[in-house]
């Protein structure tokens, strides 16, 4: 466990909102060269890492994705603020006072802070009820820049990526709270999967795809290098948590459907029996506002057994949070699923 929140805190700290994953993907192939597992990267800029398994014929894929949220530089303003357009489905309002960095094309860095142009109450009788959108909310860049032609003068332009600060901490009583936990979580917890397997020799009954997708807060991460041969694709994503859910920090998350329709059936039902039979704590859940890694290979028309898995994380695409036993839950149900039979074969 210690290894696997070590590796996640590592992984949130690199910023990778999708579009700019290059950093990220680098660390994740080094990390599975270091433990001798092969990888080869996708023309959209995706690692795949292969196993082969006792059977080659039939194909099993789990992915997770490491783009996160973010933003663009919209416009320069003449004030010498950005503004700023949204990577991925989020609300302004859970970015305002948010650190962040913005990153030039020629690789230079700036911080900054996302705050509402009516901030100051001594000023804005309005700064408590204006609308957090586009039009209000800014990036206070931390340079001496008064005007806009000072801003270009430092590199910065528009369709410079910006990332935000994960904050990220660990408590005594087992949580781990900061941005990015989608997905990055998951990509922990499949990496510490496969060093287990490496480290323990274990044989996977058929052979086994890790995809680490870096474009599934966009739509379109997991739904392109997916073998003829693959029957069953899993993805390990976050579990939805807020009212009317029964997804919780503590268990891993069986969804039976989100927007795009329901699950595998008896991929489903497969994986509530392992779960019971290994004792791992889960819940069965339906995330209304929600699309998956595998939910966007199903739409590409890929013939294959979907399903979806993951840690519950609450408050998802604001400022997240989960706890421990969340992440070992997730990872238990992934060990026995690896080494189970299929559903179909």
């Amino acid at each position: 466990m210690n290894e696997t929140l070590d590796l996640l805190t590592e992984l949130v700290s690199i910023p990778s909102p999708s579009g700019n994953t290059n950093d990220v993907i680098t660390f994740v192939e080094k990390f599975l060269e270091e433990i001798g597992v092969e990888t080869i990267r996708n023309r959209k800029g995706g690692l795949i890492a292969t196993i082969k398994g006792l059977v080659d014929s039939h194909h099993r894929m789990l992915t997770a994705h490491v783009d996160t949220l973010g933003a663009m530089v919209k416009e320069i303003k003449s004030n010498g603020r950005l503004k700023i357009d949204l990577i991925g489905g989020f609300q302004y309002n859970s970015i305002e006072g948010e650190y962040c960095q913005i990153e030039t094309s020629s690789g230079k860095r700036f911080t900054g802070t996302i705050l509402m142009r009516q901030t100051s109450v001594h000023v804005y009788k309005d700064a408590g009820k204006a609308e957090r959108n586009q039009e209000n909310m800014e990036v206070r860049i931390d340079e001496v820049v008064k005007n806009k032609e000072e801003v270009k003068k430092l590199g910065i332009e528009v369709g410079d990526f910006v990332s935000f600060d994960p904050r990220v901490e660990r408590t005594e009583s087992g949580f781990i709270k900061s941005r990015h936990l989608d997905d990055k979580a998951s990509v922990a917890i499949l990496l510490q999967l496969i060093k287990t397997i490496k480290q323990q020799s274990i044989e996977l009954p058929y052979t086994t795809h890790f995809l680490i997708s870096n474009n599934e807060e966009i739509g379109y991460g997991g739904n392109s290098n997916i073998t003829p041969e693959t029957i069953e694709y899993l993805a390990v994503d976050m579990g939805a948590m807020g009212d009317g859910q029964s997804t919780d920090e503590y268990t891993v998350s069986i969804c039976v459907k989100d927007a795009s329709g329901p699950y595998h059936y008896e991929l489903r039902k497969h994986l509530v029996r392992l779960a019971e039979e290994n004792n791992i704590e889960y819940k069965l859940d339906i995330y209304p506002y929600y699309g998956s890694d595998a939910s966007a290979a199903i739409r590409s028309g890929h013939d294959i057994v979907h399903g979806l898995i993951g840690p519950g994380i609450d408050s998802s695409h604001a400022f997240e949070r989960t706890h421990e036993s969340s992440i070992e839950n997730t990872g238990k149900l992934l060990y026995h699923y690896i080494q189970s039979q299929m559903v179909q074969s």
